[in-house]
C-alpha cells in the first residue's frame, strides 16, 4: 500500500464519520490557538519591555545612591543613611576618558499652574546632557540650554499632558508657568513618549538640576546618567565610577551600579522564561486533545473491524495497517492545527486592533512549534489504536468478533 493509497484511504474515512472528525478538529484547533495566542503574547510582551530599556540606549550606565547589598549584624544605630550623591559626585566621573557625558537627576513632585488652571505633576530637575543621554524628541521649541549646572535658571520643558491640560489651545512656548512658588518660562515641549521606565514623560515638567535642587530644597541627587563612548566602554566605564565615587566618598563604595545591558538581559531572560512556560501550559490541552484523538480512534477501530478483516485478507500486512491509522491520526490532528493556527492569527488580529498600542505579534517559531507538536501529539496517541486494528485476526474481524 502506497503513501497516497493511504492518504485518500485516510481522508475518505475521516470525510464518512463528519461528526468524529469534528470533534478532533475543534479539540486540537482550541490547544493550538492557545499556544499561539499565550506565546504571542508572552514574546511580545517582552519585546515590548526590553525594547522599552533599550531605547534608553545600550551605552547607559546608572548610578544611585546607596549600595545594594545584604550584610550580617545589628542594623546600624541613630537612622545611618548612605552619603549623598552631589552635583560634585557627577561632574567628577567626566574624569574617566570612557565617560562621554552624565545627566545629573533631581526629582520631586510639585503644583503646577498657568492662568488659574493647576495640577500636580512630576518635576524632573536636570541638564542640557539629558536629551541625548535619555533620547529624547522636541515636538516644539527647544530643550533646556546649556548653561552652569550649578546656577538655576528660570526655564522649563513640558510634556504633552502637562500642555493639554494647563494651556488647552493656547499657545505654551514663551509662557510663563509656575511651578511652587516659583515662576518658569516654558522654551520645549516634549514629542509624545507616555511611560517609559516608570515615569510619564508626558505628565513631567523638566527644569533644571539647580533649580530643582532649590525647589525642593536638596542638594542631593535622584541619580546620575553617565553614558559612554561605546559600548565596548561599559566595563571600562564602571569600574572608573566606582573608583572615583569611592575616592570622593572616603574610601566607601556607597553607590549602586546599573548597567542597561545588565537590566535588558535580565528582563529578557525572566520573559522568555514567562513566555515558554505560558506555552507550556497552552500545550496541556494539546495532550487533552491527543487523548481525544486516541479515543475516537479506538472506536473508530472497533467499527471498522470488518474493513480491517477484509484488508487483512486481501494481504495487507500489520505495518501497513498500522501505517493507515497512523495516517489518518496525522491528518486529523494536521487539518486541526491549521484551523487553530488560523484560528489563533484571528485572536491574534483582534487583539492588534483593541490594543493598538501593544505590538502583539506571533513569532515563527511559535507557529511551526504549535503545528509540529500537534501533529507529534496525535501520532503519539494514535499508536494505541493503530497497533490494536494491526493485531486483529482476519477471520474473526470478518465475522465481526
Amino acid at each position: 500500500m502506497r503513501f497516497s493509497d493511504a492518504a485518500m484511504t485516510s481522508v475518505k474515512a475521516i470525510v464518512a464519520q463528519p461528526l468524529r472528525a469534528s470533534l478532533i478538529l475543534i479539540a486540537m484547533a482550541i490547544g493550538v490557538a492557545a499556544v499561539v495566542v499565550l506565546t504571542a503574547l508572552g514574546e511580545s510582551a517582552r519585546r515590548y519591555i526590553t525594547g522599552e530599556f533599550a531605547s534608553l540606549g545600550t551605552n547607559l550606565i546608572i548610578v544611585l545612591p546607596g549600595r545594594t547589598e545584604t550584610t550580617g549584624g545589628q542594623p546600624p544605630l541613630f537612622g545611618e543613611t548612605p552619603r549623598d550623591l552631589t552635583l560634585d559626585d557627577a561632574y567628577a566621573l567626566l574624569r574617566s576618558p570612557y565617560i562621554d557625558r552624565i545627566a545629573p537627576i533631581a526629582v520631586g513632585s510639585a503644583p503646577v499652574s498657568f492662568r488659574g488652571l493647576e495640577r500636580e505633576s512630576n518635576i524632573l530637575g536636570s541638564t542640557a546632557s539629558l536629551k541625548p543621554v535619555r533620547h529624547l524628541e522636541i515636538a516644539q521649541g527647544r530643550f533646556l540650554p546649556q548653561t552652569d549646572p550649578y546656577q538655576a535658571m528660570p526655564y522649563c520643558v513640558i510634556g504633552q499632558k502637562v500642555r493639554r491640560e494647563l494651556f488647552g489651545k493656547t499657545r505654551a512656548l514663551g509662557q510663563w508657568l509656575r511651578i511652587g512658588d516659583r515662576r518658569f518660562r516654558v522654551v520645549g515641549i516634549l514629542g509624545a513618549k507616555g511611560q517609559s521606565i516608570g515615569m510619564d514623560l508626558d505628565e513631567t515638567v523638566i527644569i533644571s538640576v539647580a533649580s530643582a535642587q532649590a525647589l525642593f530644597n536638596t542638594a542631593s541627587l535622584f541619580r546620575v546618567l553617565a553614558d559612554t563612548q561605546s559600548k565596548e566602554s561599559v566595563p571600562k566605564a564602571v569600574e572608573a565610577i566606582r573608583k572615583i565615587i569611592k575616592a570622593r566618598h572616603d574610601g566607601e563604595e556607597d553607590v549602586t551600579i546599573i548597567t542597561q545591558d545588565s537590566v535588558v538581559e535580565t528582563f529578557d531572560k525572566i520573559l522568555a522564561a514567562l513566555t515558554m512556560t505560558v506555552a507550556g501550559i497552552a500545550a496541556i490541552s494539546l495532550a487533552v486533545a491527543g487523548v481525544l484523538v486516541m479515543n475516537v480512534m479506538l472506536v473508530s477501530v472497533s467499527q471498522r473491524t470488518a474493513e480491517i478483516g477484509l484488508l487483512k485478507a486481501l494481504g495487507a500486512s500489520s505495518a501497513q495497517l498500522r501505517r493507515l491509522f497512523l495516517t489518518e491520526a496525522a491528518l486529523l490532528s494536521l487539518f486541526g492545527a491549521l484551523f487553530g493556527l488560523g484560528l489563533g492569527q484571528g485572536s491574534v488580529l483582534l487583539l492588534q486592533r483593541i490594543y493598538p498600542d501593544f505590538p502583539i505579534a506571533v513569532p515563527v517559531w511559535a507557529l511551526l512549534a504549535a503545528l509540529g507538536v500537534a501533529v507529534t501529539t496525535g501520532l503519539l496517541f494514535g499508536v494505541w489504536p493503530a497497533a490494536k486494528a494491526a493485531r486483529l485476526d482476519p477471520i474473526q474481524a470478518l465475522a465481526r468478533r
